[in-house]
């Protein structure tokens, strides 16, 4: 299948092709880069248009390039541009206007890609559905996502996130989604924001991108709810609020050895749906995505039945039986409400001594201290018997712990996974989470290597 040819690549992005070309993907990386895909040659930690010859020789159909590199010959299939993160964005720009189906965006401070992944699965047989890979929600994440949309695409489900101010208005604008959901505000990236309710309007910026008239889907039980509701409104939106009492809602929800069976209002229509896992955040973010769907025009019913099909990512709330042990593996990110959700998902599993292995959480600007130590007063935290911390600021939750639940202290996350065999036990319920940079997934690591067990798929970035 075509995607991009030479001429209508060149025509969005302004550029000028060495030659014609066909391509049929397009690839930022030379390690999973396929035949006939347009390598882009982006400017990160390294400049990719040193690795533009190595592309080529596996098979690119082209480069997009600002210049010809060294060891490229001049009559390669390149497409030739000023500036080639505008390009991608251009190029990203002219596949989202090609495209005739529905896109759905979905942001928020915890579950955006365990969302969008919930939004891809239960979407399935629906139509053609196109999805952001792994966490390409960023300056680059959004634009390789529409450029690589396939025209005839029905459903598109674009996650937008951001670190900064400013970040997620243009990326919306980009994407011009028919629906966008906010999964949560939390306290993360609060260093840059300084309070909740800045993260709020940055968060509230996606419904400045909707297509008119365009579907706001938020959540409804939170302190900042109104805010993200004044966002919307000033967009134009129409306003579909999912939590405990919004238009989308669970009306029941029990879990049976990590399965959760599902009973939901979804705008006026019930829906019965099983999710393979454990976790009160996982129904919401599920009935917010049902929402997001109805309001897109798909079958709802169709889509509940298919969410039995989806798993956590790993990294995010996957819950795996580990040689004799079971692991939640958290250890993507964290923030005091994400770790309150895996705090209570821990809480929730039964049959053995719960243990939880925390690493810092990042970027909560000067009040890191504060809430790093406030975390000891959780309220699933009475059923949590050890805790193990790593790292400088989650030495305040071991000194704020009972000594009863206090486990062993390191100041790396390393130093822990050295002497995991140490920290659990057979039996064990076992939560590893911490933010990403604090590299608790270490633990994780050691945890299989121990146990002789192989993780049920590639963690995803």
């Amino acid at each position: 299948m075509t995607l991009w040819t030479s001429q209508d690549a060149a025509a969005a992005t302004g550029g000028r092709a060495t030659r014609d070309f066909a391509v049929g993907g397009v690839s930022i990386d030379t390690r999973t880069i396929r035949p006939g895909d347009l390598f882009v040659a982006l400017q990160a930690a390294r400049d990719g248009h040193d690795f533009v010859a190595q592309a080529l020789e596996k098979g690119a159909g082209a480069a997009l390039v600002s210049r010809i590199p060294e060891g490229v010959a001049p009559d390669a299939p390149l497409l030739v541009v000023p500036d080639v993160l505008q390009a991608l964005e251009a190029l990203g720009r002219a596949g989202r206007a090609r495209m005739g189906g529905k896109v759905i965006a979905i942001t928020g401070s915890v579950g955006k890609t365990s969302t969008k992944e919930m939004a891809r699965i239960a979407l399935a047989g629906q139509g053609s559905i196109h999805a952001a890979e792994a966490s390409y929600n960023n300056h680059w994440g959004v634009p390789l996502t529409l450029a690589r949309m396939p025209q005839d695409t029905d459903f598109a489900i674009i996650e937008i996130g951001m670190n900064h101010p400013g970040e997620i208005e243009p990326l919306a604008r980009l994407a011009r989604p028919h629906v966008a959901m906010i999964t949560t505000v939390a306290a993360a990236h609060l260093e840059a924001f300084g309070t909740i309710e800045g993260i709020a309007r940055e968060k509230g910026a996606i419904f400045r991108g909707l297509m008119q008239p365009g579907s706001a889907i938020l959540p409804e039980d939170l302190p900042v709810t109104q805010l993200l509701r004044d966002c919307a409104d000033e967009a134009g939106a129409i306003v579909i609020g999912f939590g405990q009492q919004g238009m989308a809602r669970p009306l029941k929800a029990e879990t049976v050895d990590g399965i959760t069976q599902v009973r939901a209002r979804v705008l006026g229509d019930v829906v019965d749906f099983t999710l393979a896992t454990p976790g009160t955040h996982f129904v919401m973010n599920a009935v917010g995505v049902l929402a997001a769907l109805s309001a897109a025009g798909a079958d709802v019913a169709q889509a509940a039945a298919r969410l039995s099909d989806w798993r956590p990512p790993l990294g995010r709330g996957a819950v795996e039986d580990l040689g004799g042990i079971r692991l939640i593996d958290d250890a993507y990110n964290s923030n005091p409400t994400s770790l309150s959700a895996g705090l209570a998902t821990l809480a929730r599993l039964t049959g053995g001594r719960r243990v939880a292995i925390l690493g810092d959480m990042l970027e909560l600007g000067p009040d890191e201290i504060a809430l790093h130590a406030g975390m000891a007063a959780d309220p699933a935290m009475p059923a949590v018997d050890l805790v193990h911390t790593a790292g400088p600021r989650m030495r305040a939750l071991h000194e704020a712990l009972p000594q009863a639940r206090r486990g062993r202290h390191a100041e790396t996350a390393a130093e822990l996974a050295e002497s995991v065999a140490e920290l659990v036990a057979p039996g064990d319920i076992v939560l590893v989470k911490g933010s990403k940079s604090s590299r608790v997934s270490t633990v994780v690591d050691a945890l299989r290597r121990t146990r002789q067990s192989t993780p049920p798929g590639e963690r995803t970035a």
